[in-house]
């Protein structure tokens, strides 16, 4: 808030931001326990976890990570895959399905894949799922030279920059309504990732800047 209000010529600080916000009843959306959704019980490879926890870049296409989420809508569950490239943190693929299967998980890479053409060596960062770890799946990251990275058993740290990225989603869309479908749903969640998370959204890992800006800022 206070970086949005210093963009446009105001020159406030951050407990003055506090206290107005606190004046007008402006609170903060507080996001929610997370809840483990990947099913890494199945006879697939596991792939070592070259990540390490370690999220920085200094070039796009380097280290890409993905992950699958849900959303509930009165249809039922909606189900949301998102590729990000970790050194601007932007959503370069995603796709939505009423069900977690590998399909899902491979449209968002083929999305990722068509906008960015990476070169041979970016690692590609995910969670033990079965739709990762698919035969399907691996095929197409061998095809395009991927270095494969996976997080250990049930651990989401493993993979907390995307995990951020689906609490802001949450609290910032998905928690602040009912969705009555779920086309209703991806609509939204469309108009936010390519209307506002990518080109406007600032994170403080980017010194305040969007990831657009700040691609085009290193650019």
């Amino acid at each position: 808030m206070t970086e949005e209000l210093k963009e446009i010529g105001l020159d406030v600080g951050h407990r003055r931001v506090g206290r107005l916000m606190r004046q007008n009843g402006i609170s903060v959306v507080r996001t929610r326990k997370h809840k483990v959704t990947t099913d890494s019980d199945h006879k697939f490879n596991i792939a070592p976890n070259l990540l390490d926890r370690d999220f920085n870049t200094d070039a796009p296409n380097q280290k890409w990570a993905g992950d699958i989420s849900y959303v509930w809508t009165r249809e039922g569950w909606l189900y949301l895959a998102v590729i990000l490239d970790l050194h601007s943190r932007r959503v370069i693929g995603w796709a939505v399905s009423n069900r977690m299967k590998r399909d899902l998980a491979i449209r968002a890479l083929n999305m990722a894949i068509a906008f960015r053409a990476p070169p041979k060596g970016c690692i590609h960062h995910t969670d033990r799922g079965s739709q990762y770890c698919s035969h399907d799946y691996q095929k197409l990251l061998r095809q395009h030279g991927f270095k494969v990275s996976m997080s250990g058993k049930g651990n989401f740290y493993d993979n907390a920059a995307v995990e951020t990225f689906f609490k802001t989603i949450k609290a910032e869309l998905i928690w602040r309504r009912s969705w009555e479908t779920r086309r209703q749903a991806e609509v939204a969640i469309f108009e936010y990732i390519n209307g506002f998370y990518n080109p406007r959204r600032r994170h403080s890992a980017l010194g305040w800047k969007s990831p657009v800006a700040f691609e085009r800022k290193v650019a």
